[in-house]
């Protein structure tokens, strides 16, 4: 580090840049302790123009080394990340600008957690990249373990006692380091005093207080052990006296093979009074020499050596020649003689006490008379209590003579130059040197002069007797700014500098010095005066100046580079500026125009009609020479043309003005731009391509060789149908990888099913139409055209050419629909389930939907009628035939598995019984999205057959005969045997069979006591018997109509379920006769209808009434008791009768309302009945039950 800032400086005086950026940071590893104040270096070269350089600091922990953290910046103050923004804006850390490329990083208090990796990053100034731009460094931070320990006491001795102190030094740092100690002493406010000191090289040194002593052994240094450090001194002085502390510091090397201090510790301080014993002193005198000139001053010291000099009183006296000149008392107040009063009140002579130990007198200005012996005395004094002063020792040392001389001048100048031939524009640098035999009596005056070819004299400047410069009149101007300066280098040596020399400064310099003397009175006079000159040449700058433009390469191939050389002469140095312009003629112009100019101050400007040139030219300006080159890369046809250099030569005047010397035109270079000689090959092989529908066609165009690895393609992808003339354009995908869709694409709405696609290779383009169609078949190939970049950007297309073609057929994918054509018959009852399986053995695709249909044909009906369908989506529908026969609700399907489809038909009925079978459609997804049926088939046939409960309705046909009286009443009972289901109902009717007309009567009865035999007479064409209905009861329990013989005798009973009566009162003759009576069965059907299963008819029964209305009327009329026995006493016997029956009933509908009323058969009540009675005895009342009384 201590070598970075002179080299820093001279590159900066210099100006030596690279023409690639460097950032250099200080080596590491670096190692220092926590707690300290740490620096580290940054510097950035071969920047362009701008001298200020930015700088940003980063560090990468090791916790993550791959993250940034940003600690300070000197430009962005929002860069520092939080963990840092504290310090750094208390100034605990900050950036130091050394100078405007150099910079250090400063850490004040450094903490472990600031151990690291740094980065010293500097934002780029220019307008492009070119080297690095940030370097990085390590920092290791590690525990301050340095301790200096010494225990604080206060010690009083006696002059000439020894002094012993001892420190412990230690430290555990586990890097190699050395340690320094060294001892102080400290005496109130005073700077410390280095007593002893052990180096880290272990070289033992002191201060000049203590050198001496310590070369003679009287102070030293000793180690005890490893770690404790022992001052000795063993003769006490009273200068001596103050406070004693150690002070250690640890050392590392760093990297760069420097040492620096890591920390420092000071221990407590040993307080030592030293008590002084000797009263001796000595006095001596001293000056720098013994001859002198006049005008000279002169200084004469009086030291005073003695013990404890300020405790004690002084007094000095001056003499000259053995009189006195001045004496200072012990209050240090001079008190000179009359003769040298004067002298000191003009300021020619001083009497002073410089400090306690020290005395001078001083003559400034020396005369003749002054030359003598000098000496001074000493006497110590005593104050007494009083305070007065008493003379004790006086001391004196030996005389010293002096000689003073008188002025005599010896001077001699001489001249001389940098160069007696310089190039206009150099610095012409002229010294003045005076020589004199001695020591230079006065001062000098200095006038510089200039004689031309013309031998016209004309002061340049001048320098008088008191140091003021001043211009010459021509020379006024030219020093104001600086351009003429003239400075005394040295007493005797002045300095002419003529900065940007101009041709009119030639001719011949000279130097005329006068050397001047103050007398005596002050005055000052001439006594002497030389001169000097020397001859210098200075050459004009347009002398020989010339241009000259070359190129090697005349004619370039597109993209290629081509350098133009625009060669100066004569070889001007850096400080002379050429400006240099291309100028360009394009093929086909006649006019030329700024290409671009690199001007006199290093800056380049672009011309207005130069775009194209900007990104791809590089202007290059050598360091040695003035030189040009104009590096034109990627060239192009804007490049092609004419080409010429014009060179400006320029001169800086005084006053930062320029002044343009000369101008010269090169020649003229043609240079010819060719664009490259294809090697596009495109693969023309053919091939064939038959694919299955919804599978992708790839489609490969292959580049086989290419001009350029910068080639870019354009590929145009076509097809041909049979039916059309020409190829029809699918896509385009052009040079800068844009699409464009073709007609074609856009007609048949593949503008979703493309994808494209470049691969790696970069020579292989794929097309993939995505889910193929049969319409896609065709002959396909690809147009590949070949695109290069011009070095003005712009895309130019070099060649093209056809591909081989690829006939692509595409079919739909076979059918392979198949179902179980398995055949079955069926036969169930009513109300049970039917399950229909339908079962798919295999289908064209996985990604097929399925459409299930199931169809039945029915008896009598030749055509088929569907039952339910399910359709693809999985949405189940009922058919027509399901809204005939009431299927809706009894229709259940599942499947249990992939391609099983079980239809159940719940509850069924007779009018369900068919030729079942199902149907499947096969539906595919067209690769536009819409769905197609691939396949149908049709599976084997089931057979089903519903059968109804068979008949077991039985009804009792053994029935006996009976005769009753007339007016009695005779009960015609139907007792059903058998039924064929619990949930049957009945409707049953009692007919009278009488014989037809013409026919023979069946007679039921005997005529005195003899039975009459039936002849039934057997007709073919109608039955004989004639079937009077007496009651009919329905199933829904509603009766019809009585037969009117019958009408308002008839009285019907339920007597049970399966037991019915009916009871016909107050018979009479005319109902002799057989009666039967016929029960139909009904069933509810699953629809819950109810239809008629089967009928039987009882067995006829025989009935005869007796004509006995004369005889009992009069017997039970004639007889009171009689009549009112038959007639009243049963009235209340029956109503008891009927009401406990109503009570019996009532409880027993209650509890068999749910099962009786539920099941569709009403309950037949028998209600009160009605009395038919009359008051006469002509007819007894009656008691009967009418049909319609029952609810």
């Amino acid at each position: 580090m201590k070598c970075f800032f002179p080299v820093l400086n001279c590159l900066a005086v210099l100006g030596v840049v690279s023409a690639q950026r460097q950032v250099a940071v200080q080596e590491g590893p670096l190692y220092r302790t926590e707690g300290s104040h740490i620096t580290i270096w940054c510097n950035v070269s071969g920047y362009g123009e701008t001298s200020e350089q930015n700088f940003q600091w980063s560090i990468y922990l090791p916790s993550a080394p791959e993250r940034e953290v940003q600690i300070v910046s000197t430009t962005d103050s929002s860069f520092p990340y939080a963990i840092y923004t504290q310090r750094v804006r208390s100034g605990k850390i900050y950036v130091e600008r050394v100078l405007g490329n150099a910079a250090l990083l400063h850490i004040t208090d450094l903490q472990a957690r600031d151990a690291g990796e740094y980065e010293c990053h500097t934002p780029n100034t220019e307008t492009q990249y070119f080297g690095s731009y940030s370097a990085k460094m390590n920092l290791v931070v590690i525990p301050d373990s340095l301790q200096a320990t010494a225990a604080p006491q206060t010690l009083h001795k006696v002059e000439q006692d020894p002094l012993e102190l001892t420190c412990e030094v230690a430290t555990e740092t586990l890097q190699h380091s050395h340690l320094s100690v060294a001892w102080l002493r400290q005496r109130g406010g005073e700077t410390p005093v280095e007593v002893i000191a052990l180096s880290r090289d272990f070289v033992l040194q002191s201060s000049s207080d203590y050198a001496q002593r310590q070369s003679l052994g009287e102070v030293r240094l000793d180690k005890l052990g490893s770690s404790t450090f022992r001052l000795t001194i063993f003769h006490l002085q009273p200068s001596d006296q103050g406070e004693f502390y150690c002070e250690a510091s640890e050392w590392i090397q760093d990297p760069d093979g420097s040492w620096y201090p890591m920390t420092r510790k000071r221990s407590e301080g040993t307080v030592v009074n030293v008590q002084p014993t000797d009263k001796e002193f000595s006095v001596r005198l001293e000056t720098e020499k013994r001859l002198y000139t006049v005008g000279e001053p002169v200084e004469f010291r009086c030291i005073l050596e003695a013990q404890n000099i300020p405790d004690r009183y002084f007094a000095v006296s001056w003499a000259f020649n053995s009189s006195l000149i001045a004496s200072v008392g012990p209050n240090a107040v001079p008190v000179l003689n009359s003769e040298f009063t004067h002298r000191e009140a003009r300021g020619q002579l001083k009497v002073a006490k410089e400090s306690d130990s020290i005395f001078v007198l001083k003559i400034y200005h020396l005369r003749q008379e002054d030359s003598g012996k000098y000496n001074c005395r000493v006497t110590e004094r005593e104050k007494t209590v009083t305070g007065e002063f008493i003379d004790k020792e006086s001391k004196r040392p030996k005389n010293i003579p002096i000689m003073v001389l008188p002025i005599k001048s010896s001077i001699s100048v001489e001249v001389a130059s940098n160069a007696s031939v310089v190039l206009e524009g150099e610095t012409l640098h002229l010294s003045c040197s005076i020589r004199t035999a001695g020591r230079p009596l006065g001062r000098f005056s200095v006038i510089w002069q200039l004689v031309d070819r013309q031998n016209r004299r004309s002061n340049i400047m001048w320098l008088d007797r008191d140091g003021t410069v001043q211009p010459g009149a021509s020379y006024w101007e030219r020093s104001s700014f600086g351009g003429v300066q003239m400075e005394q280098v040295q007493p005797n040596s002045f300095s002419l500098g003529i900065f940007n020399s101009r041709k009119e400064d030639e001719g011949q310099y000279e130097c005329h010095v006068t050397e001047w003397v103050r007398a005596v009175d002050g005055e000052w006079q001439v006594v002497g005066e030389r001169r000097a000159s020397t001859l210098v040449s200075i050459t004009a700058l347009e002398t020989g100046f010339a241009v000259t433009a070359i190129s090697r390469t005349p004619g370039v191939t597109y993209s290629d580079s081509f350098d133009l050389q625009c060669i100066i002469k004569p070889h001007y140095p850096a400080r002379v500026p050429v400006s240099v312009t291309w100028r360009f003629q394009p093929v086909g112009t006649v006019e030329f125009h700024d290409l671009v100019t690199f001007t006199r101050d290093g800056g380049v400007q672009w011309g207005d009609r130069s775009s194209s040139f900007r990104t791809r030219t590089a202007i290059e300006k050598a360091e040695s020479s003035n030189n040009v080159r104009l590096s034109i890369s990627r060239a192009s046809d804007t490049e092609a043309g004419k080409y010429q250099c014009v060179a400006e030569l320029w001169r800086r005047n005084y006053d930062n003005s320029w002044t343009r010397l000369a101008e010269r035109t090169s020649n003229l270079l043609e240079i010819r731009v060719l664009q490259p000689v294809t090697k596009l090959q495109v693969s023309k092989s053919k091939r064939t391509l038959t694919l299955v529908e919804n599978r992708p066609i790839q489609l490969n165009c292959s580049v086989k060789s290419q001009t350029s690895q910068n080639s870019h393609f354009a590929v145009l992808w076509y097809v041909h149908k049979p039916s059309d003339a020409d190829g029809k354009l699918i896509l385009k995908t052009t040079h800068n990888s844009a699409f464009e869709y073709g007609t074609y694409a856009e007609e048949e709405g593949l503008r979703a099913r493309l994808q494209f696609e470049r691969h790696v290779s970069g020579g292989l383009f794929s097309l993939t139409v995505q889910r193929a169609e049969v319409r896609d078949s065709g002959s396909y190939y690809c147009h590949v055209e070949e695109w290069l970049l011009s070095p003005n950007y712009a895309w130019y297309k070099l060649a093209e050419e056809v591909s081989g073609r690829t006939e692509v057929t595409v079919k739909q994918p076979d059918s392979r629909l198949k179902l179980s054509q398995a055949q079955g018959n069926l036969s169930v009852l009513e109300t049970r389930q039917v399950q229909l399986e339908c079962v798919v053995l295999n289908r064209t695709s996985a990604a097929s939907q399925l459409l299930v249909e199931w169809f039945v044909w029915k008896p009598n009906h030749p055509e088929q009628e569907t039952v339910a369908r399910l359709s693809r989506d999985a949405t189940f529908h009922y058919g027509e035939q399901a809204a005939k026969n009431n299927l809706k609700g009894r229709l259940h399907l599942e499947s249990p598995s992939l391609g099983v489809y079980r239809l159940f038909i719940q509850n069924v009925a007779v009018q369900d019984s068919g030729t079942y079978s199902c149907r499947v459609e096969e539906w595919l997804p067209s690769p536009g999205g819409t769905w197609y049926k691939r396949a149908e088939d049709t599976a084997g046939q089931m057979a089903v057959r519903v059968m109804r409960p068979d008949a077991a309705l039985q009804v009792d046909t053994v029935v006996p005969n009976a005769t009753v009286s007339e007016k009695a009443a005779f009960q015609l009972d139907c007792s059903i045997v058998s039924r064929s289901s619990q949930d049957s109902r009945f409707a049953v009717a009692w007919y009278s069979l009488r014989t037809k007309a013409g026919g023979k009567r069946d007679s039921p009865g005997l005529e005195d006591g003899e039975e009459e035999e039936e002849e039934v007479e057997e007709e073919e064409e109608e039955d004989p018997t004639e079937r009077m209905a007496l009651l009919s009861v329905g199933p829904d329990a509603v009766f019809g109509p009585e037969g009117s013989p019958w009408e308002g005798r008839l009285r019907f009973q339920r007597l049970s379920p399966l037991l019915y009566r009916l009871t016909v009162l107050q018979a009479s003759p005319e109902d002799t006769g057989n009666y039967s009576c016929r029960v139909e069965e009904w069933l509810p059907s699953p629809q819950k209808e109810w239809y008629r299963l089967t009928e039987e008819e009882s067995a006829p029964i025989g009935i005869r009434v007796l004509d006995t209305s004369s005889s009992l009327q009069s017997i039970i009329c004639s007889n009171d008791a009689l009549f009112y026995f038959v007639f009243f006493y049963p009235f209340p016997i029956f109503g008891i009768l009927i009401i406990t029956i109503l009570l019996v009933r009532f409880k027993s509908r209650n509890s068999s309302k749910n099962s009786d009323g539920k099941n569709g058969v009403p309950l037949l009540w028998i209600k009160e009945p009605h009395l038919n009675y009359s008051p006469t005895c002509l007819e007894p009342p009656v008691l009967s039950i009418h049909p319609g009384a029952i609810d």
